[in-house]
């Protein structure tokens, strides 16, 4: 990576000493449903204060229409139990997921959504009012769970929104952006104080916190085409990168199969609980293609439709694929955010087949945690899309995303809650200077829309090694003139945290000479290159190459400031002969 990545520790110079100064206990960086869990679960213990980059419901979560994936004590008579879940999770993630995490999550589903229901959320029901349960992409058996057919993110949302707002101990700051985490000094491994802010109204602001929980969420608008709300710009991972914070697993990007191809459109989800139903993919020619490629034809898991859908267009032409719903009952009653979507461009799903192509979707890599979530860095914990805890291996299985928000969320708010009475909350001068750029300056649209383009045809759904080093001189070029620059706005702070995560997730994917999971890569890889397959790259600020790692020791080592042990590959998944 150019070294500009590499120096960078803030985005703009100041003096901590001169600013506003705000004070908390738990200071929660995002507004989804892993920040949210958290900061109730944090509550219990201290004043926390929850930063929103923009309204509180505009999130990830909220656009979620896929359900949450769990396994109560009501249905295990029913053909279905929680080590069927872990399976199939093991499954998906393809030999990567940390077996205990894995474990831990899929064991605390149902508690949280038995939480979740007597908090208020409205769950879907039948006639007799028990929980209706739907199948998704990957899962052997029905026990995904949604609200409103395909707005099960909207309502989680709408429910911990309440759950937050009524609690004394929780100040909410909307429209507010995190500019990057305080440290000490600049040094990896250095603690984190909390964050420098700024508002529109307000200006810059320094918020000192205790524990710092960072939940701002996944990096798809890095691609041209994503499923993801504008605000999905990677601040958070790019932020604890340049805190000197380990990032894991930046290569695994979700490409989402099925979203809306309409042209010039912005690409609409069309949720996995559609092919759930019963649609059908089709070809060109009106025939189904994924029963000759996997045993689960239409629900396999989202890497292989993904793929199956890339090369379909690839061997027919054109953009698209179709996705015929027309046998589905009762198509608007049970999908009505869809339905209504469709309506909007001239489209009925009991008539029409529908375009659909795959998009960016979930970033799987992010801030490594351990089973507690702590990070390398003390102080600072991640949840959520911007952690990666080893739950979704090489490939996350659908509806593990809420549910791992959820089960995380909690456990971040009892360690913060836990640190609250550590004694009072110190502020320490912190000075960041930046010369001014003796360089040419870029036009900002010109370098998002490049690296946005550049990200999707170099670092998609299948990848090429020439492709890959090609992205990784585009973004370095992009780099060198942007990342040198002082910006005073969002727009510009959103670029440079896009190239910097673009910049890692294209190392990441070049440095992984072999197919797994979600990183599709054209082309045989040497022997030795596949003896890395089942292991871990750990990027930290610093170090231009990655650590490779079979399984991340306890991270209170990278606390201390001691290196990943790297140990010897586990050659497969630890899943039964029969998942």
């Amino acid at each position: 990576m150019n070294r500009t990545f590499e120096q960078r520790r803030y985005l703009i110079p100041f003096r901590t000493g001169l600013l506003p100064q705000i004070f908390c206990d738990t200071l929660v960086l995002g507004s989804g449903v892993a920040g949210l869990r958290s900061a109730v679960g944090a509550a219990h213990n201290g004043q926390v204060i929850v930063l929103a980059k923009d309204s509180l419901e505009l999130t990830n979560t909220a656009w979620a229409q896929g359900g949450i994936a769990a396994v109560l004590r009501s249905n295990t008579d029913q053909g279905d139990s929680v080590r069927l879940h872990i399976e199939d999770t093991l499954t998906a993630g393809a030999g990567l997921c940390d077996p205990e995490i894995v474990d831990l999550i899929c064991t605390q589903a149902g508690e949280r959504i038995e939480e979740i229901i007597d908090w208020g959320m409205r769950f879907d029901r039948d006639d007799g009012g028990h929980l209706m349960r739907g199948r998704e992409g990957g899962h052997n058996a029905h026990r995904v769970y949604h609200s409103g057919g395909d707005a099960t993110g909207a309502e989680l949302q709408r429910t911990l929104i309440d759950r937050v707002q009524e609690h004394e101990n929780i100040r909410l700051f909307d429209r507010c952006f995190a500019i990057d985490l305080l440290t000490l000094n600049d040094a990896p491994g250095s603690p984190v104080l909390g964050a420098m802010t700024w508002h529109p109204k307000y200006g810059l602001q320094v918020i000192w916190a205790r524990t710092t929980i960072m939940a701002m969420g996944g990096a798809g608008q890095v691609f041209r085409e994503t499923t993801n709300p504008r605000v999905a710009t990677a601040d958070g991972i790019a932020m604890g990168y340049r805190a000197g914070a380990q990032l894991a697993d930046m290569e695994f990007v979700q490409f989402h199969p099925t979203t809306l191809y309409v042209p010039g459109a912005a690409r609409s989800l069309i949720s996995e609980a559609v092919r759930g139903e019963g649609a059908h993919l089709l070809d060109h020619a009106g025939n189904r293609f994924m029963p000759a490629i996997h045993e689960l034809a239409e629900l396999a898991p989202r890497d292989v439709v993904a793929r199956a859908i890339v090369r379909q267009i690839a061997q027919q032409g054109g953009k698209h694929v179709w996705l015929d719903c027309r046998h589905i009952e009762h198509f608007a009653n049970r999908f009505p955010s869809i339905n209504h979507e469709l309506r909007s461009f001239g489209l009925d799903a009991t008539q029409d087949l529908i375009p659909v192509h795959p998009a960016a979707h979930y970033m799987i890599g992010g801030l490594r945690t351990d089973a507690r979530t702590r990070t390398s860095l003390p102080n600072l914990l991640a949840v959520g899309e911007s952690s990666c805890t080893g739950l979704h291996g090489a490939n996350r299985l659908a509806s593990n995303s809420l549910l791992e928000g959820l089960v995380m969320g909690a456990i971040a708010g009892e360690q913060a809650a836990a640190r609250a009475d550590e004694g009072p909350v110190s502020p320490a001068s912190i000075v960041s200077a930046i010369e001014d750029s003796s360089h040419a300056e870029l036009d900002l649209d010109d370098v998002r829309s490049s690296l946005r383009s550049c990200m999707w045809i170099n670092a998609g759904v299948e990848r090429t090694p020439t492709r890959l080093d090609d992205a990784c001189d585009m973004l370095d070029f992009w780099g060198r003139y942007t990342l040198d620059k002082i910006f005073e706005t969002p727009e510009g702070w959103e670029v440079q945290n896009m190239l910097t995560t673009s910049a890692l997730i294209a190392r990441a994917a070049a440095s992984r000479a072999c197919s797994i999971g979600t990183h599709t890569l054209i082309g045989d890889a040497s022997d030795e290159d596949r003896t890395r397959c089942f292991e871990h790259a750990v990027w930290t600020r610093g170090h231009g190459e990655p650590s490779w790692v079979a399984r991340i020791p306890d991270l209170q080592e990278h606390a201390r400031g001691r290196k990943p042990t790297i140990r010897e590959p586990n050659p497969s998944p630890r899943v039964s002969e029969d998942a």
